[in-house]
This record gives structure tokens, C-alpha cells and sequence, in this order.
């Protein structure tokens, strides 16, 4: 893509996102995601209702009862957003792409954030770190973000989301919403192609060491005692449901690994469908296990809506 149409194409987004962001996301947003700041202010005794996370245990043990410290919160807070762009990121069934439905949302996070005076940063990963920019504010940052997470070339074509996470909690000291956006096709035993791409080839490529799901769980649930973490899960209905095409070749897109399959068959449609079902509920189940909260959003359809309640029920709860 030529620098001219790169930049028009972020401008259309910054222009679409903005739209959409005064229409409907004002009042609904970032900064209802107020939580325990990193400033401490003091300690105290404990009492009915605080969050026993707050516990300091060393002082509790020395004084034989429970205290906890207390933290100013923070008027200002840092939002990360970390984006998968390994290969399958450039799958797409219908009119974008998954990184391209991706930017659109980073868009929409970013700009809102700018909205509440927040800093907002960027970490762009597949089975390495591709790009990271810490959190900052302005326009021209902005810009940045969005033109990075649309058009940014990466070296590797893995997934590793334990990595890009682990670095978010090594790099952010400070309390932080981190929004991670990925397919999470190679974290749950996805089929070949996952089906992150439709496309015949000749030659599979050598298939990389993944990490674990475990390593996966573990490391989004140390992601979140740490920060705020929202999984942000693009799912194209191509990886749910095969057309009726006759014989197919999946290739998958990070791996090269390959699949023949006759889509013809309706026992072949149906285990397909079957597989990947499964895969999705072994991945909610995970997902719960770490206590993270996920939205999964079908890039064939509008994501504002359900972005919007999220929001909406986050600031409920907070005031509740």
C-alpha cells in the first residue's frame, strides 16, 4: 500500500470511528474503568467490604490482624492495546479482514480514551514483539496507532500470546486497561488454515512450537491481577462454517500446514463445524477460569452496539 493510500485509509477510519464514538459511545466509556490506583496513601485496619486483595499480609501477620493498604486513585490512566497480527490476522471471508476489523476497534478504544484524557499505547505481537509504543497522548499519536496497527509489516507469521503478554507485564508498571485483540486460533487446537485462509497451495511450511494453554491461562490471569485485561475475541464465521464448494484445500495461514477436505459433504460441513465449536467452548471454559472478561465479535457484523453494553455494565458496576 502506497504512503497516500495508507493515509487516506486511516483517515477514513479516524473519520468513521470519530463518528461513531460522539454518537454513542460519550458517557459510556474509559473512564468508568476507574480501579485500584498505584499511589499508595496509607494503611489501615481491615474492614467488612474491602477487597481482600488490598491485604497487606506482612503487617497483618506482625500485628496478629488484618490490614490493607489503601491507594489514591489515579485520575489519569494508561490504555494498551495489544493486537495479534500474525497470519491469520489477514483472513477475511467477507468485506475486511480480521487486523483491518481489529484497527476499526483499536480505533474506537483509542479515540475514546483520548476523550477522557487517557494515555493510550500500542503493542503489536505475533509469536515475537513486533512494535511496542508506550502509552502517550495527542493526536499525532493517535494517528500513529492506527496507521501501525493497519498497515505494520511483521517479520514473524506466529502466535504467541503468553509472550505478548508477559512483556505488557514486565514493560507497564503502572495499573493499566489492557485490551487484547486476537483470534486466539492457535491457542485451542484449531483445525488447519483454522481456517485462517482458503487458499491452495503445494508445499506446507514447517509448523512452529506453540506454546501451551496453559501457559495461556496462566499468564492471562497474572495479565489481569495486574492490570485490567478485556480479551477482545475476532472471530470470522468462515472459522465456524464451511460453504458447500466441493473439494477445498485449507491452508493455515501461520503454519502452512494443510488440509483437503470436500465440502460437499454435509458429514464433512458437520464435523468441521463441530471442531471448531468445540475449540470456542474449550476456550470460554479457559477464558472463565482466568476470570477474564471477554467480548467475542463477529467481524461479518457491527461491533459498537455490543462494545457499547460492555461499557455500559462496567459503569454500573463500578457504581454499584
Amino acid at each position: 500500500m502506497k504512503l497516500s493510500e495508507l493515509l487516506a485509509t486511516v483517515r477514513r477510519v479516524e473519520v468513521r470511528t470519530n463518528r461513531l464514538v460522539n454518537d454513542t459511545m460519550v458517557g459510556a466509556y474509559l473512564s468508568r474503568f476507574k480501579g485500584r490506583g498505584l499511589d499508595f496513601e496509607e494503611l489501615r485496619e481491615y474492614l467488612p467490604g474491602d477487597d481482600v486483595r488490598d491485604i497487606d499480609w506482612n503487617v497483618t501477620h506482625r500485628m496478629g490482624r488484618p490490614f490493607v493498604k489503601r491507594y489514591r486513585e489515579e485520575r489519569e490512566l494508561a490504555v494498551v492495546l495489544a493486537v495479534d497480527i500474525s497470519a491469520s490476522s489477514a483472513f477475511g471471508s467477507l468485506r475486511r479482514t480480521k487486523r483491518e476489523f481489529a484497527t476499526e476497534i483499536a480505533a474506537t478504544l483509542a479515540l475514546s480514551a483520548a476523550r477522557s484524557s487517557d494515555k493510550v499505547g500500542l503493542l503489536l505481537f505475533t509469536n515475537e514483539v513486533e512494535l511496542y509504543l508506550p502509552p502517550r497522548k495527542g493526536r499525532r499519536h493517535i494517528l500513529r496507532v492506527l496507521r501501525e496497527t493497519l498497515a505494520f509489516a511483521p517479520r514473524h507469521q506466529g502466535t504467541n500470546i503468553p509472550a505478548a503478554l508477559n512483556f505488557v507485564n514486565h514493560v507497564i508498571k503502572r495499573r493499566s486497561i489492557v485490551f487484547l485483540m486476537t483470534d486466539f486460533l492457535h491457542s485451542f487446537g484449531a483445525p488447519a488454515s483454522g481456517p485462517a485462509g482458503l487458499n491452495a497451495t503445494n508445499a506446507p511450511g514447517r509448523s512452529p512450537a506453540l506454546p501451551s494453554s496453559r501457559d495461556l491461562i496462566q499468564e492471562l490471569g497474572l495479565t489481569n491481577a495486574r492490570h485490567d485485561l478485556v480479551c477482545l475475541h475476532l472471530h470470522d464465521p468462515r472459522e465456524g462454517e464451511l460453504p458447500a464448494a466441493g473439494i477445498l484445500t485449507l491452508e493455515d495461514a501461520e503454519t502452512g500446514e494443510l488440509l483437503e477436505l470436500d465440502s460437499g459433504s454435509l458429514t464433512a460441513r458437520r464435523r468441521f463445524a463441530e471442531t471448531n465449536a468445540d475449540r470456542l467452548a474449550d476456550l470460554d471454559r479457559a477464558l472463565n477460569r482466568a476470570g477474564v472478561e471477554t467480548l467475542r465479535f463477529n467481524t461479518a457484523a457491527d461491533f459498537a452496539p455490543a462494545l457499547q453494553r460492555f461499557f455500559e455494565t462496567r459503569k454500573g458496576r463500578r457504581r454499584g
